[in-house]
């Protein structure tokens, strides 16, 4: 599971006092906030608003995707996807566009097809669950 200090929806005060919350990893965070309620709970502990901690959710899920690490995460956010809600948003293709394109733009090696095959459908999978 990424590290919380990884997401960067959070203001670094958020991560802090995540922290002293003793969430320090991703997962974790995906774990306290899995409902309406616990996310509630979570934003009021941390002085945070429901709709600040439901964005580090959506955050937090992208960097769960297998196969997915900060390089994956620095080329999502380049290609406009910072989030499991906006590549929920986007169809195969226009994903795989925004992934090549923004490659292009940082002058890295794109992922391969089978890698983005798989970040679609784990993203797939998790909006169905």
């Amino acid at each position: 599971m990424p590290p919380i200090q990884q997401l960067l929806r959070p203001a670094p005060v958020y991560l802090q006092r995540l922290e002293r919350q003793g969430i320090f990893t991703t997962g974790l965070l995906l774990e306290v906030s899995e409902t309406p309620t616990r996310r509630q709970y979570l934003a009021d502990q941390l002085g945070a608003t429901i709709n600040e901690v439901t964005a580090w959710r959506d955050e937090a899920h992208l960097l769960n995707l297998a196969g997915f690490g900060p390089a994956g995460q620095r080329l999502l956010v380049q290609a406009g996807i910072s989030g499991l809600g906006e590549l929920l948003a986007l169809d195969r293709e226009a994903f795989r566009a925004r992934l090549l394109d923004a490659a292009a733009l940082l002058g890295v090696e794109p992922p391969d097809a089978l890698a983005i095959e798989s970040w679609w459908e784990q993203a797939r999978t998790l909006e169905e669950g």
